[in-house]
């Protein structure tokens, strides 16, 4: 257990030493989204959805975020049947109506690996509705060869890249040659969470789109009214 934690701990230090200056870029990009009136749209496959939905509806967190969910992609829904689509080069394809940009948006994608053809397609599709599009990944992956039919890889599509550093494989941790102890889950929510934390430092509003935690005030006006807001954009049924 304490070896996961030293490791975990060494891998944030590292994030936060060399990526401040990317979240910094960052944040401004999706403050100024926000402040226009656009929406922070993020997109994932198997594990990375995870990640975009723990940025929705999260009571401390952003409002305007929209993750977008392709059930066939989702570990729900079969994790070999996920991890096979995101392969699949015509995947995405069939599945555009699960897409709305909107002028002034900004998307995530995020992939560990940077390689497949599903979230490379996802960001292309950003950049041809011509959005920013931003990438979360590892670039310790880079000399791993793209699957995509372009033979660009996802940082060379992104405009902007967030390194998680995560080590080929995921794992942080070796006992007898097996590799284990994932931690792009942890590295990925950590540098989310900070950087939307940037963002919302940064807002200049007089009402901070910022959820507030129905377990703390029963008083969910604030909530209600940001909800409305965003109603049209984002469903929070």
């Amino acid at each position: 257990m304490q070896s996961y934690f030293v490791e975990i701990q060494r891998l944030l230090n590292k994030v936060f030493e060399q990526e401040q200056g990317q979240i910094e870029s960052a944040s401004k990009i999706i403050a100024a989204c926000i402040q226009n009136g656009g929406i922070l749209q993020i997109f994932g496959c198997g594990h990375s959805h995870l990640l975009a939905q723990d940025a929705y509806y999260r009571a401390g967190g952003l409002v305007p975020i929209r993750p977008i969910t392709i059930e066939p992609l989702m570990l729900h829904a079969g994790a070999l049947t996920s991890s096979k689509n995101e392969k699949d080069p015509s995947f995405i394809k069939n599945h555009l109506e699960n897409f709305e940009f909107e002028q002034g948006d900004v998307l995530i994608v995020i992939s560990t690996s940077g390689c497949n053809p599903v979230p490379i397609d996802v960001a292309l599709l950003g950049k041809k509705a011509g959005i920013t599009v931003i990438s979360l990944q590892s670039l310790e992956y880079q000399e791993q060869q793209t699957r995509h039919e372009s033979g660009h890889r996802l940082e060379e599509v992104a405009d902007l890249v967030l390194n998680t550093h995560i080590p080929v494989g995921d794992g942080i941790l070796n006992l007898h040659g097996v590799q284990y102890g994932p931690a792009s889950t942890v590295i990925g929510s950590a540098i989310l969470h900070a950087l939307f934390s940037q963002v919302i430092e940064s807002l200049d509003m007089d009402r901070l789109p910022v959820f507030q935690s129905a377990n703390v005030s029963t008083n969910q006006t604030a909530n209600i009214a940001l909800i409305d807001q965003y109603k049209d954009r984002i469903n929070f049924e």
